[in-house]
Order: C-alpha cells, then structure tokens, then sequence
C-alpha cells in the first residue's frame, strides 16, 4: 500500500492517441506536494503519512500549526490529508511526491467533492419519472406523486427520496486510468471524468481493487531537497537517515 497525493482539479480536455482515438481526460495538478508528518503504530496506532500540498498565507496559519510546519521544515500548506500506507511505505519528512509516481496505464481510484447544486427536486436528485404530461395532470408535472403514507403505514417513512439539498458530497470514482503524466509541470491526466469542480482538491491513490503495475516505484518517486530523486524500498532506519540527509541540504 503506497501513499497517494493531493491534486488540484484544472478542468477536462481530450487527447488522441497514435492510432487517433480520442480520450477524454481530466487534468490534475499536483503542486508541491510533501509529506508533513509521520503516523506510526507506536504513537498514533496506525501507518499514515500526512500530506500537504500548495502554499498558503503565513497570516492564515495558527502559530501551532506554524510550529508544526517549522519542525518539519516545510513551508505552510494549504491543503493536508492523511493517506494510510504499510509499515514500509514510509517516505521521508519533507520528500516532495512527484507525478512520476503513479505510471502510464495504471489504475487510480480519485476522491472529490462534488459541484453543489443547492435545492433540487426529485427528478434533478434521485432521477424520478415525473408524472404524466397530460390526461389530468396540470402544473405539477415535475412533483414527486404519492410519498406512501395513505392509512397504513399511515406515514411518510424517514430517508424517503424526496427533493432536498443535491451536491456537496464527499465522492470516490474507482478504476480511472493515467493517460499521461508531465513531470516538469506537475501534472497527472486520468481518463474521463473526476467529482468537483475546477480548481477543487482531489485525492488521488492506487487502485484497491486493481492490481498495482510491477513498474511502480515503492515507497514511492519522490524528491528531497539538494538529492536526486529516490524510487526504492528503504528500511525505517535508512528512512530516518534520508530524513536527515534532506533536512541538511534544504
């Protein structure tokens, strides 16, 4: 189990491959994405690595968290997230995940909240037929029709599908595969579409219910600063000591 990122939404596009079919893609950006912090069994009583992605305002920051931020040696960030990865999946505080860290052709399941579309009725939300066009039926074409309650059970049930609030979900869209990746400028293309709107934060991880390519970099591909860039398991001392190494040459 590897760590995923943290991607900014910019919106869909298409490309065409050599033999000219056409794939939509969604266009994900990932921005400086490092790791903050480490969750460990002993302390935490789980593996995790805590992620941060963009830059935000120093003044938008608590001092606790600029604490934080400062042992780490990491800049402010405006985004965090926590991805749970195997005892051995570790990556150095401070290493900045790359997009090269998910290949061409494999699987990514993408985590998002979607557009929110404030009040909709059943039709727009839970897809209803509406009622008939004619033959009696006047002004409320759209309306839901009976809600079941008649003398028995002589109610209308809780979480009936009813008109109500449509949007603003936490959302995952399993098994959408990477297109294309630009290491020089951070982006990550998967094909078809992705919950949220443009310019949204995105979770991107591999796939749980696909296979992960034998050509996947594990821990991970990531760069620490003033070093080349690391590919290859590493043991938790080796862990710490490229930790160090990169905290010397920041």
């Amino acid at each position: 189990m590897r760590s995923g990122v943290i991607a900014q939404k910019l919106g869909m596009t298409r490309i065409f491959t050599d033999a000219g079919v056409h794939v939509p893609v969604t266009v994900l950006k990932v921005d400086n994405c490092q790791v903050v912090a480490h969750r460990t069994d002993d302390k935490n009583g789980y593996t995790a690595l805590q992620v941060g992605v963009g830059r935000s305002k120093i003044k938008n920051v608590s001092r606790a968290e600029r604490g934080r931020f400062a042992v780490a040696q990491v800049e402010p960030k405006m985004k965090l997230a926590e991805f749970r990865v195997e005892s051995d999946g570790l990556i150095p505080v401070g290493a900045e995940i790359t997009v090269d860290h998910f290949v061409v052709g494999q699987f990514v399941d993408v985590t998002g909240t979607t557009t929110g579309k404030g009040f909709a009725g059943g039709m727009k939300r839970w897809n209803f037929g509406g009622l008939r066009a004619t033959h009696g039926v006047s002004v409320s074409h759209r309306s839901l029709g009976s809600t079941g309650g008649r003398q028995d059970p002589g109610k209308t049930f809780k979480n009936k599908k009813m008109g109500g609030h449509l949007g603003v979900e936490r959302v995952t869209t399993q098994n959408l595969r990477v297109v294309q990746t630009d290491l020089s400028r951070g982006l990550i293309l998967v094909e078809g579409a992705v919950p949220g709107v443009k310019g949204g934060w995105i979770f991107v991880r591999d796939a749980v219910k696909r296979a992960l390519p034998v050509d996947a970099p594990k821990p991970g591909k990531f760069r620490i600063a003033g070093a080349a860039d690391h590919a290859v398991a590493v043991e938790a001392p080796a862990v710490e000591a490229a930790a160090t190494e990169g905290q010397e040459g920041a």
